[in-house]
């Protein structure tokens, strides 16, 4: 028998430069499939025995060669045996990175026993010791750091899993499915046995093993089935749980209503990890989260973090019919997952919270984000055509754009076609591996239509624009209304195809009302959505009695760029007329970046910066409105940030943005200080004790929006110090607020702010990620010092993600005149951090890096620097595929 082990110097998730790409195109079946995988596994605290009994059948369908091909890394195999019988040296073949059997029969078990370690897994996938936590991470390719096994998720097996540990340090021991069977053993250990009945792919197994404090409650389903369901969070955490139960409940309340979807096992549990590199995962039953999305309460959690666990819980939830009842034929259709269940946890927070405000957040996200990898050069469609690193797909593009498209298609088929479409969808392909075709042809039947433009949406990358003209006839009272769309060329793509474009709109009268619109001889009140789907298309209103208003793409019906040439009083019209709340802020945004992108142009040419009332006056007017929607009123006082600005720019004015930026919001706040002030402490009063309600919500967020600009007034400082000495035990909300001011003043009471929260709040590992945050986006010019100082802070761990998100990820994404100092530190500091990170942990160091690959859009100076930056980290040795495929494309 060979022995095959991995020395400690081969562990490493080090890769050779230039690896190989995966196509689409290259797409075949696989050869043998596995009905059944039986998985012991005995841990301990330095290694784990993992056995493993496969039974695999060969696809008839696929003429694939007779010897079958199993992945595996950083693997010690120890035994394997065909059928009970232990193979000969020459009938298998072990290499780095997979086993091959030679000659297999067209069915068989397939025994293979292998060791790992655990404790050494910095990366944070596969099976990994997170302090005395035993994890999985198996999407999207850790399933083969357990063991070896043919890791595709067109494969689809039924699990039963038997764990084997110490009884005292891991009285809790889970896996998906139910729970059959458990024991006692000798020396202090203990076993359980977890049976899944739905086949899965490997990449949503998971197992965990730990001691928690357990929050239970329960769901009772439409069809009056219990379910018991399980919140697992670190010992002391109990009571920062309740939230991540409700939102639970929620979700699975929602989803029978929106979809008829209704859960499936006895139980559903969670588990919160401190050490994790994605937000949550959906393994079957087992769905393990980041402690950032489930550990709440007043004095720790902000009403974003409630915000966020409600939805992030919600999608992980939704997972358990789109991605685990149907799943994804290969990680191409990553989006047929991921996508759809952005759109479902989207619509769910919608209907939960605020229909207006959450669309405002999520376009905000898609814009801040998808946008700028649409217009870069790791652009690519929904549906990518290859990829090097698997994990390098998990991106805006697959997730937000991705569920832009869905929505689009609801909107052109209209709610109730669109129900249909997808409960024959979950009907039809239950228990299979699907594609996004699959659903689109789903569609098709259902509704009849022919979407095969619409397909565009997923193999096209770019963000369309699209142009609009108008011209008004009076004396036929006719108003005609002309689109045409382009999307700019893309890496590989130079010339593009016109997609359909969905546009919600309706038409506004000088009084603020809605015009009845007659639309070849239809009469829609009060809007209508219009199909561009070639190159340029006219409309034409008639019965128009004086020239309108036009209020275009409504609730933001889809993801494109539209160009109309507002006067700057229609948009402040808009701003306080139109009656779709989206297109009221969206007017308001847009007068914002047009006016800061003069002020921009007014810096460049050394002239002074000016701003005139007419903003201010729309301000005072709608925060005089007692009665007005607080938390739809607080995104209102909110601008466009400096990298959404930049965004506009051919290229981007880092110090100008910035500085205009900064003149607009302090003119504002001298301009409406009596309203700010007045604002501010008609909701400060208000406040009582923390309740998430939307109400209560709005009024904080309103509250905390204007005390934003107060503090850049000489008193200001003066209030968010007592607010933040009034809450920073008991309303995290207020106090985080607060601290963020302080943080970007000069003032002498920053630093006992500061040392105030560390001192309250050390011992508590988010508390302190928003510390870290709160600093490393401080608009103070000696910031990037500070972040460097900061890393090697106590507090601070590169080996958590977490950590690195909420100050590396934080100053270089959301910090931009200081990451873009013209010096070139902020991109020498990242490059050296990432370098650090792709030798821990090169998932996390990819998504780090990519504020570098945005070079091209700077001037010539910063472009030099940056590329300097990426050029030295490709000079280095065993550089990891996530690292070398994002560094060379941006190149």
């Amino acid at each position: 028998m060979k022995y095959f082990n991995t020395s400690d110097s081969d562990i490493s998730d080090h890769a050779i430069t230039q690896p190989k790409s995966i196509y689409l195109a290259d797409y075949q079946p696989p050869s043998y499939f596995v009905d059944e995988v039986h998985l012991d596994f005995d841990l301990k605290d330095d290694e784990a025995i993992v056995k493993s009994l496969l039974y695999v059948r060969r696809n008839r369908h696929v003429d694939g060669g007779r010897d079958l091909r199993l992945n595996g890394e950083q693997l010690a195999l120890h035994d394997i045996t065909m059928d009970g019988k232990p193979l000969a040296d020459s009938q298998y073949e072990v290499a780095k990175d997979f086993l091959i059997i030679r000659d297999v029969p067209d069915t068989m078990t397939l025994a293979i026993t292998v060791k790992i370690y655990p404790q050494k897994n910095t990366a944070l996938t596969g099976l990994y010791r997170s302090s005395d936590t035993f994890c999985t991470q198996c999407e999207a390719e850790g399933f083969r750091r357990i063991t070896y096994y043919p890791d595709q998720p067109d494969i689809l097996a039924k699990f039963m899993v038997t764990i084997h540990a110490d009884a005292k340090k891991y009285p809790y021991l889970l896996s998906n499915g139910n729970l059959v069977a458990s024991g006692i053993e000798e020396n202090g250990r203990h076993w359980v046995k977890w049976e899944d009945p739905f086949k899965k792919p490997a990449y949503l197994f998971a197992l965990v093993a730990g001691d928690f404090d357990l929050l239970e409650g329960e769901f009772i389903t439409l069809s009056k089935r219990k379910i018991n369901l399980q919140v697992y969070v670190e010992k002391g955490y109990g009571d920062q749980a309740r939230h991540a139960l409700y939102s639970l409940q929620e979700a699975m309340r929602w989803d029978e209503e929106a979809y008829g979807r209704e859960y499936d096992l006895d139980i559903y549990m969670i588990v919160a990890i401190g050490d994790f590199n994605m937000g949550a995962m959906e393994n079957k039953g087992l769905n393990i989260f980041n402690t950032k999305y489930v550990l709440a309460k007043p004095e720790t959690a902000t009403d974003n973090d409630y915000i966020h666990i409600l939805s992030v819980i919600g999608h992980e939830y939704f997972h358990n019919w789109s991605g685990n009842r149907v799943t994804c034929r290969d990680w191409f259709q990553l989006s047929l997952k991921e996508g759809l269940t952005i759109f479902r946890d989207q619509s769910f927070t919608e209907d939960v919270l605020s229909q207006a405000v959450m669309r405002i957040h999520d376009v905000n996200t898609l814009r801040e984000t998808q946008f700028p990898e649409d217009a870069g050069p790791l652009a690519h469609p929904v549906r990518p055509d290859s990829y090097i690193e698997i994990n390098n797909f998990y991106t805006a593009t697959i997730y937000n754009k991705g569920a832009e498209v869905l929505r689009m298609l609801r909107t052109i088929l209209g709610r109730q076609m669109f129900r249909k479409g997808m409960d024959l969808y979950f009907a039809k392909f239950d228990g299979q591996a699907v594609t996004i075709d699959d659903l689109l042809k789903t569609m098709e039947d259902v509704s009849g239509l022919d979407l095969e433009q619409f397909r565009l949406w997923y193999s096209q990358a770019g963000t369309p624009v699209v142009m609009v003209q108008d011209e008004y006839d009076s004396k036929h009272e006719a108003y005609t209304m002309t689109f045409s769309q382009v999307t700019p060329p893309t890496p590989g793509q130079p010339e593009k195809y016109p997609v359909h474009i969905p546009i919600r709109m309706g038409l506004l009268d000088d009084a603020g009302a809605s015009i009845p619109l007659q639309l070849e001889g239809q009469l829609i009140e009060p809007e209508k959505v219009l199909h561009l789907t070639t190159a340029s298309q006219q409309f034409q209103f008639h019965h128009v009695k004086s020239k309108p208003v036009p209020s275009l793409l409504r609730g933001f019906s889809a993801p494109v760029k539209i160009q109309y040439e507002y006067t700057r009083e229609q948009l402040l019209f808009l701003f306080q007329h139109d009656n779709d709340e989206f297109n009221r802020w969206e007017a308001g945004q847009l007068y914002a970046l047009r006016t800061i992108l003069a002020l921009v142009d007014d810096y460049q040419k050394q002239k002074p910066m000016h701003l005139d009332n007419d903003w201010a006056v729309a301000l005072m007017e709608i925060l005089s409105r007692t009665t007005h929607d607080h938390f739809l009123l607080a995104e209102m006082l909110v601008i466009p940030s400096e990298n959404y600005i930049g965004e506009q720019m051919t290229v981007v004015d880092v110090d100008g943005v910035h500085a205009a930026r900064e003149f607009v919001l302090d003119e504002l706040a001298k301009k409406i200080e009596p309203v700010l002030q007045s604002a501010y402490q008609r909701c400060h009063e208000a406040s009582a004790k923390y309740e998430f309600t939307m109400k209560e919500v709005g009024r904080r967020q309103l509250k905390n929006r204007v005390l934003a600009y107060l503090a850049r007034l000489p008193t200001g400082i003066d209030t968010a110090m007592n607010q933040f000495e009034q809450a920073y035990q008991t309303n995290m909300t207020d106090t985080a607020a607060a601290l963020t001011c302080l943080a970007s003043s000069k003032s002498t009471l920053r630093d006992k702010a500061l040392q105030q929260f560390y001192s309250a709040w050390q011992k508590d590992a988010l508390v302190m990620d928003k510390w870290f945050a709160i600093q490393a986006t401080s608009t103070l010019p000696d910031t990037l010092s500070q972040v460097k100082e900061l890393t090697r802070h106590s507090a601070f761990d590169i080996k958590n993600p977490n950590k690195v998100y909420s100050l590396i990820g934080a100053f270089s994404n959301r910090n931009p005149a200081n990451f873009h100092t013209k010096s070139g530190e902020g991109y020498q500091f990242l490059r050296e951090m990432v370098q650090q990170l792709d030798k821990i942990n090169p998932l996390v160091a990819a998504r780090a890096v990519k504020p570098l690959t945005t070079w091209k859009r700077y001037d010539k100076e910063r472009q030099r620097l940056m590329r300097e930056q990426l050029q030295l980290i490709l000079k280095e040795s065993n550089v990891s595929n996530d690292m070398y495929e994002l560094v060379s494309k941006s190149l």
